[in-house]
């Protein structure tokens, strides 16, 4: 082919009409080219504009289960998809390359922003589509309906009926699901639940609008797990931004995932021990590896049953979700397991101060960091999630256990100040260990999504800011002048915490997190130049190379680990943080120090759902959710 370029100046047309081409045999090179000719006239310019396309419609994971990817709802599957692809591509490149200028200029242009902010901003959700992405069409095709393989639910004496609801016709149809709290259906027509195990289906959206497809994105390139949760809750922020929909029916799929249960038996590695696979009422460590939806909790080194910033973080992003996009119906949807979530989180609680407690090993998303007793991270999570699942009862009509959430929050915060705050900062944990005066930079992460919600602070300002400003002295500044990020943990003393592997690293989406927390108090300075440590060494001239593969983490002495990682995205927290939306500050505020209307006797969650008026809900909402539990003692 070069030859005869070099020798004509242009290709030969004669194989454009000799038909289909043959298949090429495996291992057979194979060429192919393109080109064009036009005329220019002296001093003039000529644009020509190629495009390559490919369609692979498909996907099939390890086990099985086949898909069609989201394009294919439009294109087809067909073999001359493709052409299609490609055609739209060439007519309409410069109208998305006007909508990309349109979106990108307002933040481009805006002279308050540094300008090593703006493009990494914008560089950082590379992310979003070469993290593994896998994007599907909403349906579920009849050959993946496995009944060996499907995720089931698990009956206690108990039925739970899920609603299907035809908003257009108003029809509705029901059928049950086994569930494991102690309820019965209190309408629609009943089945025979003697079977314990039965199908659970993907949580729908109600209506053609809504339907978005399925998203999955792994945790990072070396962590092959879809849609990891612990970190999903740092990355989130950039699809609720830009994809609200999306991220939406991400919730949903947790949201359906926490009400089911997988009795197959796993071994935990770190400890050796055998349990089962998902637990009902724990928020899963993620949608799986090879057969995601249907084979949750690839994750086996711990049981992450048992960690405690999961169902925290579920009812947050929860909460957040719901209050920057105002959608009932969605907060309808996802209530019986925000619930459900809350609920589950009392065992954790040891010594009847409503305050979880850490069980001495690493239980949450620092997975090698031992935590004894009650740690920051932990409780302050635990604490926020408190007041947001009070402002949400309150929105869909549960008050009850609003007011259970309420007197919760006040005996947890008193708890939680007495055990760990030192006069400056909040200690790493309320053990005796070398490390639990600690300084975490993550340690307020629970007031960073509070604060990000529109939700009253969690202390007082005081503490807020004093602690902020420990984290950049020590976690940022005494870490290569702050030209790093933060490191997670920090002696008082100014040396860093060498306890394990994860306490001496820099992660770079929790520095970002943490930015974005500075900037919500009021030290903007202070967050952008926490920021820009990982500007400086992951994207700068001078950095390591870290271009458009930003690592999870690195080290002082400049070792790195897990290339491509989902936490990253974190830095669109920092953009929510400079511009929050008008629903978040128009949302119904909450006093947690509003009179209780409960009996003092016990603060202990009722596991009945009698009280959550779920037809009062509806109401709210345009339509209801077609996926809400309805459930009476």
């Amino acid at each position: 082919m070069w030859s005869i370029m070099m020798r004509d100046g242009q290709f030969d047309c004669a194989n454009f009409n000799c038909g289909p081409s043959m298949p090429s045999s495996p291992g057979e090179t194979v060429c192919a080219a393109v080109s064009a000719s036009a005329w220019v006239e002296p001093h003039g310019k000529c644009t020509v504009a190629f495009a390559l396309a490919w369609s692979s419609p498909k996907i099939k994971f390890l086990k099985g289960s086949i898909y069609n990817r989201r394009y294919a709802k439009f294109y087809g599957t067909s073999e001359r998809a493709a052409l299609h692809l490609v055609h739209d591509a060439l007519t309409n490149y410069k109208r998305w390359e006007e909508e990309i200028e349109k979106w990108q200029s307002p933040i481009l242009k805006d002279e308050r922003l540094p300008e090593w902010y703006k493009f990494t901003l914008f560089n950082e959700l590379y992310f979003l589509v070469a993290g593994g992405t896998v994007w599907i069409d909403s349906s579920l095709p009849e050959e993946n309906l496995k009944n060996n393989h499907q995720l089931t639910t698990v009956e206690n004496n108990a039925k739970v009926t899920e609603a299907e609801v035809n908003c257009r016709c108003s029809s509705v149809s029901e059928h049950t699901i086994a569930c494991g709290f102690n309820c019965s259906a209190s309408t629609g027509n009943r089945r025979n639940t003697n079977n314990p195990i039965q199908p659970l289906k993907l949580l729908d959206v109600q209506n053609d609008s809504d339907d978005v497809g399925r998203f999955l994105y792994l945790e990072g390139v070396e962590y092959i797990m879809w849609c990891t949760y612990d970190v999903h809750f740092y990355a989130s922020f950039a699809l609720l931004m830009l994809f609200p929909k999306i991220e939406l029916n991400i919730q949903r799929d947790f949201a359906k995932a926490v009400l089911s249960e997988d009795g197959r038996k796993v071994k935990f590695l770190a400890e050796g021990k055998w349990g089962i696979r998902k637990v009902r009422g724990a928020v899963p460590h993620d949608l799986g590896t090879h057969d995601p939806w249907n084979e949750m909790n690839a994750y086996n080194i711990h049981d992450s049953s048992k960690w405690k910033d999961l169902n925290p973080k579920f009812v947050l992003q929860v909460y957040r979700d719901f209050a920057a996009t105002g959608d009932m119906s969605f907060g309808v949807d996802v209530w019986p397991a925000v619930r459900t979530a809350m609920e589950y989180m009392e065992q954790f609680d040891r010594d009847n101060d409503d305050l979880i407690e850490n069980d001495r090993f690493p239980d949450q998303t620092y997975d090698t960091w031992t935590v004894q007793g009650v740690s920051a991270y932990c409780g302050c999570l635990w604490l926020a999630a408190l007041q947001a699942a009070a402002a949400m009862a309150l929105q869909v009509g549960d008050k009850f256990f609003a007011e259970q959430c309420k007197m919760k929050f006040l005996s947890v915060k008193t708890a939680f100040e007495a055990k760990l705050w030192n006069g400056s900062y909040f200690n790493y944990d309320s053990g005796s260990s070398s490390n639990s005066k600690s300084i975490q930079a993550d340690q307020l992460a629970g007031q960073w999504y509070t604060a990000s919600s529109g939700l009253p602070p969690l202390f007082d300002d005081f503490k807020i800011r004093s602690a902020l400003q420990k984290i950049y002295d020590y976690n940022v500044m005494k870490v290569k002048g702050g030209r790093m990020g933060a490191v997670n943990g920090m002696h008082p003393n100014g040396k860093v915490d060498e306890t394990c592997m994860q306490s001496r690293e820099i992660w770079t989406g929790v520095t970002y997190a943490v930015a974005a927390n500075m900037i919500l108090a009021g030290k903007e300075e202070q967050g952008f130049t926490t920021a820009e440590g990982i500007f400086i060494a992951g994207w700068s001239e001078e950095s390591h190379g870290y271009w458009f593969q930003t690592p999870e983490a690195w080290t002082i002495d400049e070792h790195f680990r897990s290339l491509m990682y989902m936490r990253p995205l974190a830095i669109w927290g920092m953009q929510w943080a400079l511009s929050i939306p008008k629903k978040i500050l128009d949302a119904p505020k909450i006093n947690m120090m509003d009179r209780l209307r409960i009996s003092p006797v016990s603060s202990r969650f009722s596991l009945s759902l009698s009280d959550t008026g779920i037809g009062k809900i509806a109401k709210k909402a345009k339509c209801l959710g077609n996926s809400v539990l309805n459930c009476a003692s």
